[in-house]
């Protein structure tokens, strides 16, 4: 059993940057593909980003791309996402995901474990 706990939301105004953390118990972290995705109210969840085991494949959502960089740090059993120039549109509650193979997936079915989530609010 993995169990993932994010932290670093808050709120920021527009053209701010945040840098969200996922910390994932268990030895066998650095053998699972992770991912965050995102909620907004009265939407369904959407895929932001994802990075391989080893961290050489990323991939990322159109609405993000160039703005957002997925991490990870195999040592420290922990996922990244940096977030610049944040806009209103980024408001959502982000989830951070893990999933027991090693490819970096979009769909958020292919994901075996779910963090709480954690509250990103961008005022304009």
């Amino acid at each position: 059993q993995v169990q993932l706990v994010e932290s670093g939301g808050g709120l920021v105004q527009a053209g701010a940057s945040l840098r969200l953390s996922c910390a994932a118990s268990g030895r066998t972290f650095r053998n699972y593909a992770m991912g965050w995705f995102r909620q907004a109210p009265g939407k369904e969840r959407e895929f932001v980003a994802a990075i391989s085991s080893s961290g050489v494949t990323t991939y990322y959502a159109d609405s993000v791309k160039g703005r957002f960089t997925i991490s990870r740090d195999n040592a420290k059993n922990t996922v990244y996402l940096q977030m610049n120039s944040l806009s209103p549109e980024d408001t959502a509650v982000y989830y951070c995901a893990g999933r027991v193979v090693s490819v970096a997936g979009q769909n958020r079915e292919g994901y075996n474990y779910w963090g709480q989530g954690t509250q990103v609010t961008i005022s304009s």
